[in-house]
C-alpha cells in the first residue's frame, strides 16, 4: 500500500511556521499534546486516518505535507477521507465493516450498491474508487505469488521512474489529475488493442505490467501504449536502449561531418540499428547541420 509518508521534522517545522503550540494541534485533532510531542520526537506516528486533519490543522495541504508515492488503493482513499474502518458500516448500511475490510485486503470486490455510497463519503468518483479497488486486489494477488508485487510500484520522490511499472504509474499519476483519475486497466487494454488492430493485450497482461509482475510486453504493445497515453515510444524503453539510439545518432552526425552520411544510411548503424523514426530524425538533423556549415563557409 502506498501509504502517505510522515516526516516528523517537516511536521514540526510546519507547526512552528504556523505559530501553533503542540497543545493547539492536539486540540484540533482530539488528541493530547503529549501525543503530538511523541509524533514530532519520532517515538510514535499518527494514524493514517488523522493525516488529512493533521495537515489542515497545520494549514498545509495533505499532499504537500504528507506525500504519497504512487496511486491510492481502497485503504488510502478511506484514510484520506479521515475515516476509520470501524466507521464504514454507517456509510454503507451494514452491521459490520466486513465488506470494506474484505475489499481493502483484496479478498473480494465491493457489492455494486456500496460503491456510490463509499465514493460519495470518500470524496472521489465511482470510477476512481473502482480503480483503487483493483489496486487492492492486484496487491493481494502479488502477495499470493510470493511478494512479486507489493502495491503499485512508483519511483521514489525526486528520482525519475526506471522500471516499466514505475514508468506506467508515473504517467498515470501525472497525466490524469482531477476527480476522474487515470483510465482503468480494462479501458487501457481496449485502447491498446484498438491501436494494434487485434486482441493482443489482455486486462491481466496490462495489470501485470503496471504492477511489476512482468517486465516485458508482447511486440507492438508498448508502441501502442505510448500512442494511447501520448508519450514518445522511447519513454517505455530501457535506459540502455535509449542510450544506444542516442549513441548511434551521434555516430551518424559524426559521419555527416566527414561526408560519409550516404554510406552510413545505406548500411545502417550498430548491431541493432535504429528505428525508422529515429533514423529519419537524425538524418534530418544531420542535413540541417551540413547546410548550416556550408552557409558558414560561404
Amino acid at each position: 500500500m502506498p501509504a502517505r509518508h510522515f516526516d516528523r521534522e517537516l511536521a514540526r517545522a510546519a507547526r512552528r511556521a504556523a505559530d501553533l503550540r503542540q497543545s493547539e494541534v492536539g486540540a484540533a485533532l482530539g488528541v493530547s499534546n503529549s501525543a503530538v510531542a511523541n509524533w514530532e520526537a519520532g517515538h510514535s506516528a499518527p494514524d493514517p486516518e488523522t493525516l488529512p486533519a493533521y495537515a489542515a490543522a497545520l494549514r498545509r495541504g495533505v499532499d504537500e505535507l504528507f506525500p504519497r508515492a504512487g496511486l491510492p488503493d481502497l485503504t488510502d482513499l478511506r484514510c484520506d477521507a479521515g475515516l476509520y474502518r470501524a466507521q464504514t458500516p454507517a456509510v454503507i448500511g451494514t452491521k459490520s465493516a466486513g465488506p470494506v475490510a474484505g475489499a481493502e485486503r483484496g479478498e473480494r470486490r465491493l457489492k455494486d450498491h456500496y460503491v456510490p455510497l463509499l465514493a460519495a463519503r470518500y470524496g472521489v468518483s465511482e470510477a476512481e474508487l473502482r480503480r483503487a479497488q483493483e489496486r487492492s486486489i492486484a496487491a493481494a494477488e502479488g502477495e499470493k505469488r510470493g511478494g512479486v508485487e507489493q502495491g503499485t510500484p512508483a519511483a521514489a520522490p525526486g528520482r525519475p521512474p526506471e522500471t516499466l511499472a514505475e514508468k506506467i504509474n508515473f504517467i498515470f499519476e501525472r497525466s490524469y489529475p482531477g476527480p476522474h483519475g487515470p483510465p482503468s486497466d480494462a479501458e487501457i487494454t481496449t485502447e491498446v488493442n484498438g491501436h494494434l488492430g487485434k486482441e493482443i493485450l489482455t486486462e491481466k497482461d496490462f495489470r501485470d505490467l503496471r504492477t511489476g509482475a512482468t517486465q516485458t510486453a508482447a511486440p507492438g504493445v508498448l508502441s501502442a501504449l505510448a500512442e494511447v497515453v501520448g508519450v514518445s515510444e522511447m519513454y517505455f524503453q530501457s535506459d540502455e536502449a535509449v542510450a544506444a539510439q542516442v549513441y548511434e545518432g551521434l555516430k551518424l552526425l559524426a559521419a555527416a561531418r566527414q561526408g560519409a552520411i550516404g554510406r552510413v544510411k545505406a548500411r545502417g548503424l550498430g548491431p541493432q540499428g535504429m528505428s525508422p523514426r529515429m533514423m529519419a530524425l537524425v538524418t534530418e538533423l544531420a542535413a540541417e547541420l551540413a547546410q548550416k556549415e556550408a552557409e558558414e563557409r560561404k
